[in-house]
Formats: structure tokens, C-alpha cells, sequence
């Protein structure tokens, strides 16, 4: 699916966009940025695409931006596609998380995050548990009552297998005790789909990152149990896993890495034009409303991070039985 937004009005300048934190970024950097969201329209890759898109644009950094969605196998099919079309192509980003790391692990694709260009991790976004308004479940403690005594009974919903929500729920079982091959774990290959299962009644607890759930939450559509965050996130009135007595953390770091043979003043180029984007007025009021964490980290310094991110979750995979 390709969409296209087009100009904003140019009235504001860059330097006004940065503020104090002026780049040396010439105007309309980049021309067309061409995103690859390697999941469904709706879900978390999806959103962090058009919400960067339009901060690149009001940020003068870029001319215009396309996108285009490609889900499947945890991302990794997107990831091939933009690896094989791109090749030393600046207009082009892919969003990247530890979703995509956990699938290059359990599904050993030929095309991995190796053969593209990391450009800049943005933010970490930590996972609530919710339900729906109706539901039985009125807070964490009843729900973990009934999954500790009856664990298949308990319908949970997320993202791919292997992904940081199975991970997550697939750690607090074992945090409880409860063998894992008992968790009854339904996952889905993008948020919509999950979010429209939990509403039909066919899951019990969905558990995803707050921004893809925020809205059905503020609608009283879901009721929010728990955050996996390590302490209570202003604006998500939730209270953390950690207080029930789980030491269990679920989060996810996103970021954009860039095509293949990139020149390194090129690499540069898209480098700076993101990180102009994120001092842009639209994306630091994405960061406060869906309660993102900015973790800024560019160049090699990103890639050392994504290499030491296959190390610590594929330890993790193998922990709870998924590898």
C-alpha cells in the first residue's frame, strides 16, 4: 500500500524548527523520502513511519515523503524488499525495531539488518495490558489469578511470534511459574488485526505498545491493567508489573536505518535530516502524547546497540522456549 504526503507550509524555517539545536541542515536536505513500514497500516512501524514523515517535512528536511507497507514474518519480508530495491538510494528509510531483531534471529533470513544502513534508534516505547471495557477483569490481580490456575484459559494477543509481546507475556509466565508451552499466545502480524480480535472478543488481553492503544483506551473501548515499564510512565494510568511482584520489563525501541552502499556523506545527509525531524514541533508532540521515551543514538554507535540487542534477546528467546 503507498501513500504520499505532501508539502507543509514552509513558513516555518529550520532554525525556528530547532531551536536552540540548529543543525547544519541545508533546506529540503532530502528530496522524496521513500518509507518502508514492514508491517500492517496501523501498527507501531506504520505509525513511527508517518509520524517522522511529517516531522522530516515540517522540518524542511525533506521535500515530500511516500510509504509503503509490507508485513509478514516479523518484518523481515519488508526488510528484504526495501534491501533489494533501495541500494544506494538517501531518499529511502526503513523503521527498524527489536520486533525485526527478534524475527532475524528465529527466522534466519537471508537478507538481515547487516545489509542495510543503521541510521538512528528514536525512541523506546514500553507495553501496557489491556482489556476490553467490558471485560471480567478489573484489575492485574484478578486477571494473573485466573492465567496462574487456568493459564490456557487466558487469550493473549500481540504481535508476531517471537516478538517483544510474546517475549513479554512468555517472561512473566515463567516469572509465575507457569510453564510456557501453557501460555496460550495468539499473535498477529500488525496492530490493527490485534486490536480488532480484542474488540470482537476473541482475545482476552492484548498487549502491545500504549501509542497503537492509546485511542480505544481514551474511548473507554479497552481498560488498561498493567505497563511493563521499569517505573510508572506519565500519562499512562497504569501501574507497573514491578508492583505486583513481577520483575518482568516489556519494551520496544524503535529507530530508521537507511539503504544499502550509502556514501558516507550521504549516510551523513540522512542522518542529520532525521535527527532534524526530532526537534520538529509534530514529533516532540508524538513524543508526550503516545509517552514515548526519546533515547536518541546515531551512526555505528546504533549498530553496535542493534548488535548487542541479537545477543540479549536471542538469549531471551531461548530462555522462554521460542528459540
Amino acid at each position: 500500500m503507498l501513500t504520499k504526503i505532501h508539502p507543509f507550509s514552509r513558513c516555518v524555517a529550520l532554525a525556528v524548527a530547532l531551536g536552540a539545536t540548529t543543525l547544519a541542515l541545508p533546506a529540503l536536505a532530502l528530496d522524496t523520502v521513500k518509507f518502508m513500514a514492514p508491517g500492517s497500516v496501523g501498527g507501531g512501524y506504520d505509525q513511527t513511519a508517518r509520524i517522522l514523515g511529517k516531522a522530516l517535512v515540517e522540518a524542511e528536511a525533506a521535500k515530500s515523503v511516500t510509504f509503503e507497507n509490507k508485513g509478514g514474518a516479523g518484518g523481515t519480508l519488508g526488510l528484504a524488499q526495501f534491501a533489494n530495491s533501495t541500494k544506494g538510494d538517501p531518499n529511502a528509510l526503513l523503521v527498524v525495531g527489536a520486533i525485526m531483531v527478534t524475527a532475524v534471529e528465529q527466522n534466519k533470513p537471508q537478507i538481515t539488518l547487516k545489509d542495510v544502513t543503521p541510521i538512528a534508534r528514536l525512541f523506546t516505547e514500553y507495553n501496557v495490558l489491556a482489556v476490553r471495557q467490558d471485560s471480567p477483569y478489573k484489575n492485574l490481580d484478578d486477571l494473573l489469578k485466573d492465567f496462574k490456575a487456568k493459564p490456557s484459559s487466558i487469550k493473549w494477543g500481540g504481535g508476531s511470534k517471537g516478538s517483544i509481546d510474546h517475549i513479554g507475556i512468555a517472561d512473566l509466565a515463567s516469572k509465575m511459574d507457569i510453564p510456557v508451552n501453557q501460555v496460550n499466545y495468539v499473535a498477529y502480524a500488525g496492530g490493527g488485526e490485534v486490536v480488532a480480535a480484542t474488540l470482537g472478543g476473541h482475545i482476552t488481553v492484548i498487549t502491545g505498545g500504549y501509542a497503537e492503544l492509546a485511542k480505544y483506551v481514551q474511548s473507554k473501548q479497552f481498560r488498561l491493567l498493567a505497563i511493563g515499564a521499569p517505573n510508572r510512565v506519565e500519562g499512562i494510568d497504569a501501574p507497573t508489573l514491578k508492583e505486583s511482584g513481577y520483575d518482568v520489563t516489556i519494551g520496544n525501541w524503535r529507530g530508521v536505518y537507511g539503504a544499502a552502499n550509502l556514501s558516507p556523506e550521504q549516510r551523513q545527509q540522512v542522518t542529520d535530516a532525521v535527527l532534524a525531524a526530532t526537534h520538529s514541533k509534530v514529533w516532540q508532540e508524538n513524543i508526550k502524547a503516545n509517552a514515548w521515551t526519546q533515547v536518541i543514538l546515531t551512526g555505528d554507535e546504533f549498530g553496535k546497540f542493534v548488535d548487542e540487542e541479537h545477543a540479549r534477546l536471542r538469549a531471551m528467546l531461548v530462555k522462554v522456549g521460542l528459540l
